[in-house]
């Protein structure tokens, strides 16, 4: 399955503002980049490196007064997210070192916190996939979903709290869950073919059976291709932009369609 996703980010800064943006899909084994633009106005001097989650990071320095992003990646993707009923809880001792850094608490996620709920959420569920999936569930039943984007995430103790959020928040309680349980578990921000609104979405993923696998809690488009776009321990590791200095006022708009194999189309 190919996807192509867009993504068009207009700021407008008082002065000569640093940036770090995250704008760059990055192929993996869940996904293939065939083809990708990216393209800035007016042009600064930019660089790139990859952060110790392995995101794409552009830097650079916006000019005072408009400035605007806009990228396409031509994405190979697998049709629906995996499934591993059954896969087998990763005792710590056999972890790969990369996963332990998502065992710990982090800002957004009190797994240290919510060690109660969730026993009480995966009940007799086998240790590994089948509790991430309860999990899973059991946002998707009792959680309500706000479609309209909040600029400020919460916390997983607040989305608990409150019992509604968006799928950031969603996001955050399935992560502070699997963590209270001793499964690494990670965000991920990105691309969700069909989404209404349209806006970047974010899901999570557990490490179980020997790798990642992906859950997304949120009820608003189930079992539809994804393009991952960044990774972390919670949301303030995966921001599309950070900006330094004076506030900025932004707006983006994000397109996702599929498209037939770049060889139909005589590439």
């Amino acid at each position: 399955m190919w996807l192509e996703v867009r993504c068009s980010l207009s700021i407008k800064c008082q002065v000569n503002t640093p940036l770090i943006l995250l704008l760059r899909p990055r192929s993996g084994a869940h996904q293939w980049v065939g083809r990708e633009s990216y393209l800035m106005y007016p042009q600064p001097i930019t660089s790139e490196y990859t952060d110790s989650f392995g995101n794409l990071c552009q830097r650079l320095i916006a000019p005072a007064g408009g400035f605007r992003v806009e990228t396409m990646a031509q994405v190979h993707v697998a049709p629906a997210m995996d499934a591993m009923p059954g896969a087998p809880f990763v005792p710590v001792e056999h972890l790969p070192d990369f996963a332990l850094m998502y065992l710990s608490p982090s800002r957004f996620c009190e797994s240290d916190r919510l060690a109660s709920l969730a026993w009480e959420v995966v009940g007799n569920s086998a240790p590994g996939y089948d509790q991430v999936s309860a999990i899973s569930r059991w946002i998707h039943n009792n959680i309500r979903y706000l479609p309209e984007s909040d600029p400020m995430p919460i916390s997983a103790m607040t989305v608990a709290e409150r019992r509604e959020g968006v799928c950031r928040d969603f996001a955050h309680l399935g992560i502070a869950l699997c963590r209270s349980l001793t499964i690494p578990a990670r965000i991920v921000v990105g691309y969700l073919e069909g989404l209404e609104p349209m806006d970047l979405h974010a899901w999570f993923e557990a490490y179980v059976g020997g790798r990642w696998y992906s859950f997304d809690p949120t009820p608003a488009v189930p079992n539809r291709c994804t393009v991952s776009l960044a990774y972390g321990r919670d949301a303030t590791d995966v921001p599309v932009f950070n900006q330094f200095g004076p506030p900025v006022s932004s707006d983006m708009r994000i397109s996702v369609e599929r498209i037939r194999p770049p060889s139909e189309d005589g590439v």
